[in-house]
């Protein structure tokens, strides 16, 4: 059955939405780690049932001892078409909802996976963590720098397991591949590169706005995001192009590959960046984010270039995704098919040209990042270790993504402090740190 919208626990006593809503208290233990029965179950519940956060459920299903106890969507008809096809593969019937808030006052829930737009990501991890769930959150975790502080913040004082789900973390040819890079034999690195050209991107034609379809809860599916009328372009899969949701490609794929290289240098966060890009391919259609984009980024001795294109696959070394490390003795090329090394070359005795590096062969990926992923994060929720792409690691990935579009945004080239989590030199790119939220929903506080 479809739960509507209850008061949550009143006599809990802390505002956590601005709509009266109280903190929740805690779900039961789960079992694997707290001494019960090896049979007992995980249980998770989904927020954002299309796509992703599909498959995520999905990846969950096929380890042992995890059952989905609820689904949750605004959507009625991707709802009920999920609804059917998770009682189809597991025999179960799992408790519905059109309210994450709902969801999260079921105690039988363990875990969370939330997979809704980028906008909604905040304030449903900080909710979660304050009912005590665990959760597995889709990337970027949040649109600005506070919302990525304050669910660092939220999974600290709920002493929560945070999984973001960029899972190169998890993917063991990326591991490797970064083992190699430590070992030094590239040599200093001094430009490193990610990039996503996305042939599979079309133009999308504009379209007038009209009617949310039957359904759809759109007032709850826009939540703090600005309002405004229901247009099919904005909704699903498309809301990734518009500022008021997300940042594009710079923050969809850009905190997948970005992240490696900040992972693989050992760095947290550039000293300046600047970008530039535009509507290039498709200058006449409703996309409000660059379908093109180049961002430079300096650190102390290395840069890191990001590019991005939207409709065509000619990304640099022939891949249409990517990150390159590119150092005196050669260039490592990465992506989800796998890793090879391009070597320098240099004269020997002989005055021939030889390869610097030889004897490492091509590795291809065995295709398991996602599972290797989940895997992690319920190891985790049993050791209550941080995971392999804690919240802490990926949140500092989304904010250093989202200055590659706030340099876009204002055209400048921006100093940043990390430790004040301010832009230095550009007073009023420091507006785009913090996202405004519409009444009647509340910046979460911890």
């Amino acid at each position: 059955m479809k739960h509507s919208r209850r008061k949550f626990l009143s006599d809990s006593g802390k505002i956590i939405t601005g709509l009266g809503a109280a903190s929740l208290v805690p779900a039961k233990s789960f079992s694997i780690f707290s001494g019960g029965s090896p049979n007992e179950k995980l249980v998770v519940g989904l927020i954002g049932c299309k796509g992703m956060g599909w498959s995520n459920l999905n990846q969950f299903l096929n380890v042992d001892n995890v059952e989905c106890g609820a689904l949750c969507d605004v959507d009625q008809n991707v709802l009920d078409e999920r609804a059917a096809e998770l009682e189809e593969r597991t025999g179960k019937r799992a408790e519905l909802y059109e309210d994450y808030r709902d969801l999260l006052e079921n105690r039988d829930i363990d875990a969370v996976i939330i997979a809704t737009p980028d906008h909604w990501h905040c304030l449903q991890t900080v909710h979660a963590c304050q009912a005590g769930k665990d959760i597995f959150v889709e990337k970027p975790v949040a649109k600005d720098t506070a919302e990525c502080e304050v669910m660092v913040d939220a999974a600290r004082y709920h002493n929560r397991v945070v999984q973001v789900g960029q899972w190169q973390r998890s993917g063991q040819h990326w591991l490797d591949a970064i083992e190699y890079l430590q070992s030094g034999a590239l040599g200093n690195i001094r430009v490193t590169k990610a990039w996503a050209y996305q042939g599979w991107m079309s133009s999308i034609p504009k379209q007038p706005d009209g009617d949310a379809p039957v359904g759809v809860n759109y007032d709850l599916w826009l939540g703090p995001a600005p309002e405004r009328p229901f247009n099919p372009n904005r909704f699903h899969f498309n809301f990734r192009w518009y500022w008021d949701y997300a940042g594009g490609l710079m923050t969809d794929w850009g905190v997948h590959l970005v992240d490696i290289i900040l992972f693989g240098m050992d760095v947290e966060a550039p000293n300046t960046v600047m970008a530039t890009g535009g509507k290039y391919g498709y200058p006449d259609d409703a996309m409000e984010t660059p379908d093109t984009l180049q961002a430079i980024y300096e650190f102390d001795d290395f840069s890191m270039i990001w590019e991005q294109a939207a409709g065509i696959d000619g990304g640099p070394y022939g891949r249409n995704h990517g990150v390159a490390f590119i150092g005196n003795n050669g260039t490592l090329v990465i992506d989800r098919g796998g890793w090879e090394v391009l070597s320098e070359t240099e004269t020997d005795e002989e005055g021939e040209r030889r390869d610097i590096i030889t004897g490492v062969a091509t590795t291809r990926s065995d295709g398991e990042d996602l599972l290797n992923h989940v895997k992690n994060f319920i190891d985790c929720i049993k050791t209550r270790e941080k995971p392999n792409c804690d919240i802490e690691i990926a949140g500092n990935t989304a904010i250093v993504c989202n200055l590659g579009n706030i340099a876009y945004r204002t055209g400048e080239r921006l100093e940043w402090n990390h430790n004040r989590r301010r832009i230095s030199n550009v007073a009023r790119a420091n507006r785009y740190l913090k996202t405004e939220y519409r009444d009647p929903w509340k910046f979460p506080e911890v």
